[in-house]
């Protein structure tokens, strides 16, 4: 079908052969395979199938619960953007007391290692918090040693101890 739409664009006085290396050469697949600019067409085959989560049969985007379509989605109406998609990334829950958010929860963004300390403004280093989990870990920061490197990665998620071992 490719090969017939190339015959169909070439012009009277170009040969067949410089029509067809204008869109297909040597590829991935082969001498013939369909590209053009570095762009490639895939094979149906070769596409990733991403599957979806099915959204809750009592929920809706109208019923006020917004860290579910926050965690769900990354974004929701109302919610700053950074807590959305620190929810989304910590799939809901605060890496302090691991206990889900609820839309009755006061929440706050947290630098994992404190500006004052060296920390960047990056969301690699924000975290979402309780608000008394960030008090708890707030009032122990200046206990921390931060260059001992005490803190590790758990679900794609920085993580902190809250008191000194």
């Amino acid at each position: 079908m490719l090969r017939a739409w190339t015959v169909s664009r070439k012009k009277n006085r170009t040969p067949l052969i410089e029509a067809l290396r204008k869109y297909f050469s040597y590829g991935r697949r082969g001498k013939w395979t369909f590209q053009t600019n570095g762009m490639v067409l895939y094979y149906h085959a070769e596409t990733e199938i991403k599957r979806h989560q099915l959204v809750r049969a009592e929920v809706s985007p109208y019923d006020g619960n917004w860290t579910y379509w926050s965690k769900r989605r990354g974004i929701y109406t109302g919610t700053p953007m950074r807590v959305s998609k620190l929810l989304k990334k910590q799939k809901g829950i605060c890496p302090i007391c691991k206990q889900h958010f609820t839309p009755d929860d006061l929440i706050e963004v947290d630098h994992i290692i404190p500006k004052s300390k060296g920390g960047k403004d990056r969301y690699d280093n924000l975290q979402a918090l309780h608000r008394h989990c960030h008090d708890a870990k707030s009032k122990n920061d200046y206990l921390y040693d931060w260059l001992d490197n005490g803190y590790e990665w758990k679900d794609d998620v920085l993580t902190v101890p809250t008191t000194r071992d």
